[in-house]
């Protein structure tokens, strides 16, 4: 892309506005180097990684990337032999921090939600490295400022014997400070600090009376800073501790620095996916002030933008416009007024295709489609010069000239007021010659003319379309609403009458224009109303289009879900029922054992052959195709509604809410209903509940049937179920609800594996659809 065309539609204003979003040094440097790109693959992929970002950046909370700044310049001096310092060491620290933090932000948001799918994104956080045990030992070595006392036991000692020497000094010039007799000869009853030195301020004429080394004087000469000798070989002992103490400093900082050497591959890669991402999460802050969508891009030049508005326009009061190219249609020429609105359409056009070609969303309703231009070229403005001597049509001639050098088929070019500036019949014969020309070369084309003359070209040119922008007579100013297909009117009678110009005027002039302009005048009347009918069902019936896509979508994979459910449902049953024959197959070997034993003992006559018929009619039970039992019917009483009955073929127990006819029946079975026919029921007896004791509680908050545990962490979560049903029993519930969630399944099987040694527990099983899945376990109160 040509410099000058970014430069005419401002594309470094959007680039400001989202380096502001940005947080580190390596964010903005990112949003400053970017610029459209040509390749379609990159274009598409740069789309895409934006909108991923997007879609988290909307739904989510997402963790702070402060601290994340540029250490490239630190890890190539650790891998040359450089010493870091605690500075440099500690905005490293921080770098791999934030790679943590986000890490582990979008790990857990993976676990949460498996049906969350971002491939770009997961890529780059695959690539994070594993950097943990840098950051450990740097985290406990120093702080902010300087390393810990026990970054090593050498450099605690010597700490510790500079500490003791330094009170050691301090008690002795205390003495000296405080006592009586030198009161009158100190400038002030302190100790301070030169050259590194303890020493007490005295006053010049009492010099003698101290023995120890002046080290600096008052500006007056009035003061002398003494060390007195009593303290000469403590402080000099302090001075080689401190030498020492460097010595050491330097030593682990060079560990410390060879550390970072070691992982610099790691500390460089951290750096830039941090970055890049830093800069993603901006471009999103951005897409998202402006409602920014995701275009489709297609291999084809297609222009569509439904409701596209100027995103550097006021969004409280910008007029959003359908733009687009038709499939055969390949040059747009827009009539109107002064101030209509049709620059700013020329620019709006221009820009969101820049924008798009650089991996951001743009300002459109959803549903966009775009081709991916090799250039975007501009003749906006009027760039006369006083200096070349160059008039308003030159500078336009010669900037024209340029572009139809380099144009090419897979070309946008934008004209604004095309062959303006000179003779009008001659500035609109140049300008239709100018169309045709570039008609040939295949390039798309948008234009802006007065010109009446362009009106009609369209009507003899293939591939050619009028638009204009409306002008309302009744305000008599412009509504910035661009019509598609429809030619700019003349509306100088009307705005002359609104004027107040007398009608008799009117009337004569309208006498001398031809009867084919004014049915042409009627003409366009009524193709703009006809457009603007059609360019809101277009964008209504798109949004169904989507919605019905998208909703086709979520049922198919809710069907998917569904069955792989149905599936694991009827292999836990099957699993379920193997055990159970697993089981008394193992009972049946005992009892096998303690007949046998039996009839050796004592004699009784059991025949070995029809023992093992019938331990194998038992195994033959192992793995049934079906849960439904085929079990034949014993009672034939008249079954009604209301009845309590058992389902043969399943073994279980319900109640007759309806009969639908002589032949079946709807039957409701603990949560579930079921249409079941009549001879798969067997009529019970009602059981008559025993009463049971009630306790009565007082000033007691309503405990609910459900506990949800997600977002808790594996303990809390035991914590707070074991609470839970001790409130559940004494509310005396039979069934209770426990909520985990899906995600790695960690959750659930550490709830029912302690609800399995539960004291309250009956039994407990995993929820049904209806109830949540296998994210919600149902367990029955003893």
């Amino acid at each position: 892309m040509r410099q000058k065309t970014l430069d005419v539609l401002e594309f470094d204003k959007i680039k400001a506005t989202i380096q502001n979003e940005t947080i580190s040094e390596l964010g903005a440097l990112k949003v400053k180097a970017m610029k459209p790109s040509t390749d379609f693959d990159e274009v598409v992929h740069q789309m895409e990684e934006t909108d991923e970002i997007s879609q988290i950046y909307n739904k989510r909370r997402m963790p702070s990337l402060s601290g994340l700044s540029k250490i490239s310049d630190y890890v190539k001096r650790a891998t040359i032999g450089s010493v870091l310092n605690v500075k440099e060491l500690n905005a490293i620290k921080r770098v791999i921090q934030v790679q943590n933090q986000f890490k582990t932000f979008y790990n857990q948001m993976v676990e949460e939600d498996e049906k969350i799918v971002y491939p770009i994104l997961n890529e780059q956080i695959e690539q994070l490295p594993v950097l943990t045990d840098l950051y450990q030992t740097i985290h406990q070595t120093c702080d902010e400022s300087d390393l810990f006392d026990d970054a090593s036991p050498t450099l605690h000692s010597i700490r510790s014997k500079i500490s003791t020497t330094n009170h050691r000094i301090r008690q002795q010039l205390d003495k000296i400070v405080k006592s009586q007799s030198n009161q009158k000869k100190l400038s002030d009853a302190i100790v301070t600090v030169r050259n590194d030195r303890n020493v007490i301020p005295v006053k010049a004429e009492y010099r003698q009376d101290f023995n120890g080394i002046v080290h600096d004087q008052s500006a007056s000469g009035q003061t002398l800073y003494i060390e007195p000798s009593s303290v000469v070989e403590m402080n000099n002992q302090i001075s080689r501790l401190r030498s020492e103490e460097d010595t050491e400093r330097a030593r682990i900082l060079t560990e410390l620095t060879t550390l970072v050497a070691t992982d610099s591959e790691g500390c460089l890669s951290a750096e830039s996916i941090m970055g890049h991402i830093d800069f993603l999460t901006a471009k999103a802050r951005y897409a998202r002030s402006i409602k920014g969508t995701k275009p489709t891009f297609t291999t084809n030049r297609d222009i569509y933008l439904p409701k596209a508005f100027h995103p550097l326009l006021d969004a409280e009061t910008v007029v959003s416009n359908t733009i687009e190219f038709e499939p055969d249609i390949e040059t747009v020429i827009i009539t109107g007024p002064n101030t209509g609105g049709k620059t700013v359409t020329l620019k709006t056009l221009g820009l969101i295709i820049i924008m798009a070609q650089s991996g951001l969303l743009i300002p459109t309703l959803d549903g966009s489609k775009l081709g991916v231009f090799d250039h975007v070229f501009c003749d906006i403005g009027d760039e006369q010069s006083i200096e070349q001597s160059l008039s308003t049509f030159s500078s336009h001639m010669k900037t024209i000239v340029n572009i139809l050098d380099e144009a090419n088929q897979n070309s946008l070019i934008l004209f604004d007021e095309l062959g303006a500036g000179t003779d009008p019949t001659e500035g609109a014969t140049l300008a239709m010659s100018i169309l045709d020309y570039v008609h040939e070369i295949g390039s798309l084309v948008m234009a802006t003319t007065h010109y009446p003359e362009l009106k009609a070209y369209s009507y003899n040119r293939e591939g050619v379309m009028n638009a204009s922008v409306e002008f309302d007579v009744n305000t008599l100013s412009p509504t910035y609403k661009l019509l598609m297909g429809v030619p700019g009117r003349s509306n100088a009678f009307e705005i002359s009458k609104r004027l107040g110009l007398k009608l008799q005027i009117i009337n004569h002039a309208k006498s001398m224009v031809g009867h084919d302009e004014k049915e042409i005048n009627a003409m366009i009347e009524s193709l703009e109303r006809n457009t603007k009918r059609v360019d809101e069902q277009k964008i209504e019936l798109d949004a169904l289009i989507r919605e019905a896509e998208t909703m086709h979508k979520e049922l198919d994979q809710t069907y998917t879900a569904y069955q792989n459910y149905e599936k694991r449902l009827m292999e836990q049953a099957k699993e379920k029922a193997n055990q159970r024959v697993k089981e008394a197959t193992k009972e049946a070997d005992t009892i096998l054992k303690e007949l046998r034993q039996m009839r050796d003992k004592k004699g009784v006559d059991v025949k070995e052959h029809e023992l093992i018929d019938k331990k194998k009619r038992l195994e033959n039970q192992y793995e049934a195709d079906s849960l439904k039992a085929n079990v034949k019917k014993k009672k034939w009483d008249k079954i009604k509604a209301g009845d309590e009955v058992k389902v043969l073929s399943y073994g279980q127990k319900g109640e007759v809410l309806e009969l639908l006819d002589d032949d079946e029946a709807v039957v409701q079975m603990g949560i579930i209903k079921m249409k079941l026919p009549l001879n798969d029921l067997e009529k019970k007896e009602k059981q008559k509940e025993k009463p049971s004791k009630m306790v009565t509680r007082h000033n007691r908050t309503s405990v609910k049937m459900e506990l949800d545990l997600r977002g808790y962490r594996y303990e809390d979560a035991l914590i707070e179920l074991d609470q839970y049903l001790d409130q559940a029993v004494l509310s005396n519930y039979e069934n209770v609800y426990i909520i985990h969630g899906k995600g790695t399944g960690a959750l659930q099987k550490g709830v029912q594996k302690h609800l399995k040694r539960h004291k309250s527990i009956a039994s407990f099983r995993s929820g049904v659809p209806s109830e949540g899945g296998f994210g919600v376990t149902v367990a029955e109160l003893k």
